[in-house]
């Protein structure tokens, strides 16, 4: 079988950052998949299964809601890796297009006080893997990185 081109990122050199990892055409619609890269692969701490939860349920309804993008959004959800997540927006876009709304919806998840949205029984198939105070801290530690953002944090490595 053919290794998908995922599967063809050097994670060696791989930072922390925005990258788009794919573009596709769905209806005479592109669509682009981000790669929000929060950690290091192989060389940071990965994200913990419930904080990467909370800022899934965080995230996607921040994104649904978003006045100017809600109606772009396909997608929000984690990597099996836990190192980041992937959103997917209808367009041909690229990380720098995005930087606003990740800035905004990466501080309004570090600002998040409350009930998570969704994290009932009813709501959520494991909606007791939460962890809020974690989230907000690694949405935290990620908005000082968009607030910042190089050329290097958004060109994947050779």
């Amino acid at each position: 079988m053919k290794k998908i081109p995922s599967f063809t990122v050097n994670h060696l050199h791989l930072l922390r950052g925005v990258y788009v990892s794919r573009k596709d055409s769905v209806g005479g619609e592109t669509l682009t998949t981000f790669d929000i890269r929060m950690k290091e692969p192989n060389r940071e701490p990965v994200l913990g299964a419930p904080e990467q939860h909370t800022i899934e349920h965080l995230a996607a309804t921040f994104l649904r809601n978003d006045s100017e993008w809600g109606e772009r959004v396909i997608y929000w959800g984690p990597m099996g890796c836990l190192t980041g997540s992937y959103l997917i927006l209808k367009g041909d876009l690229s990380p720098r297009d995005i930087l606003p709304l990740l800035r905004r919806m990466f501080r309004f998840i570090a600002e998040f006080e409350g009930e998570v949205p969704g994290a009932t029984p009813r709501d959520c198939g494991n909606y007791l893997l939460m962890n809020l105070p974690m989230a907000r801290l690694e949405a935290a530690q990620f908005l000082s990185l968009l607030e910042n953002i190089g050329d290097e944090n958004m060109i994947y490595p050779k």
